[in-house]
């Protein structure tokens, strides 16, 4: 063998070109950047606080970007340059960008993108969105093979942001035929109870060999958050890898996954501004986990 091709063969084979050819993940973190999270993270921001640890993970190339950044922080250069984007917003749901913010459900749906949307995210314009796809997807499986092709679709879609549903409330979404046509209820994306009292919530590991439950134990608690009470309106997950419950009874599930057109959602609840939990080593272990997880290729579970 030639000297050249006999080198070139030997650090294809060494450890540190093994290490070199790994691709990192490329994550965006996206924040609102609400001026109350410093109640909890000091002068640094929730959505900084999750960057600064995702950026001690060596296969992981992180971005921090917020609301008030040129084009949103999602210009196309960007999102092309990113693998996942976990997401955190609360009141300036309505300032979020219609434009940038389909710009990101697009690239999910082509398989382009994964997505994390954390605690309040539950209303921002993506997670709406593509629990809308999953939910439009959904519906067309439950009606009869030989009308999927030509059947006629309404889809209401009527539920603000910042408005709540009573415990009785019909569950979205929900499907029924009136007349010739289907008529699709669209999610919500909302709960009806919630309860900002700092105690704490116990959280169960539902799925200990799931990529995002790596490390995590079977019982952990976050000894201060907001609850959020079942039911929640949003399709049926796929898997749901953590269900968290209270001393005064209730139970959320969350920490949920979904398959939204050829890419992955997943949802998960903690993350209150004022309570210090992703300075908790197991939120942030589960953020990490489903950055890896929804950040990898092929985009499919």
């Amino acid at each position: 063998m030639k000297p050249f091709l006999s080198l070139l063969v030997a650090f294809f084979l060494s450890p540190l070109a093994i290490v070199n050819a790994a691709t990192p993940i490329r994550v965006l973190v996206w924040d609102e950047q609400q001026p109350q999270q410093t109640e909890a993270y000091g002068s640094r921001f929730l959505g900084e606080t999750i960057a600064a640890h995702l950026q001690t993970q060596t296969d992981l190339q992180v971005k921090s970007v917020r609301l008030d950044d040129p084009e949103q922080g999602l210009d196309d250069a960007t999102l092309d340059a990113t693998d996942v984007v976990i997401f955190w917003c609360h009141r300036r749901v309505k300032d979020q960008d219609d434009a940038r913010m389909e710009a990101i459900v697009k690239r999910v749906l082509d398989g382009k993108l994964g997505f994390v949307a954390l605690h309040s995210a539950h209303w921002a314009k993506p997670f709406v969105r593509l629990m809308q796809e999953r939910a439009k997807a959904d519906a067309l499986t439950q009606i009869p093979e030989s009308e999927r092709s030509s059947a006629k679709w309404e889809f209401v879609n009527d539920h603000p942001y910042y408005k709540g549903v009573k415990n009785d409330a019909p569950l979205t979404p929900s499907l029924k035929r009136v007349g010739d046509t289907w008529q699709l209820t669209l999610p919500q994306c909302v709960f009806p109870a919630y309860r900002a009292d700092a105690a704490p919530g116990h959280l169960t590991t539902l799925l200990p060999t799931h990529p995002i439950a790596s490390g995590l134990p079977h019982h952990w608690d976050i000894p201060q958050t907001e609850m959020y009470g079942e039911p929640y309106h949003v399709p049926t997950p796929d898997e749901v890898v953590f269900e968290e419950k209270w001393d005064k009874g209730e139970y959320f599930r969350s920490g949920m996954v979904w398959k939204v057109g050829k890419g992955r959602v997943f949802y998960f609840r903690p993350g209150h501004e004022t309570y210090p939990i992703f300075k908790q080593s197991e939120p942030l272990r589960v953020v990490e986990n489903a950055a890896r997880w929804l950040g990898s290729k092929p985009a499919n579970p």
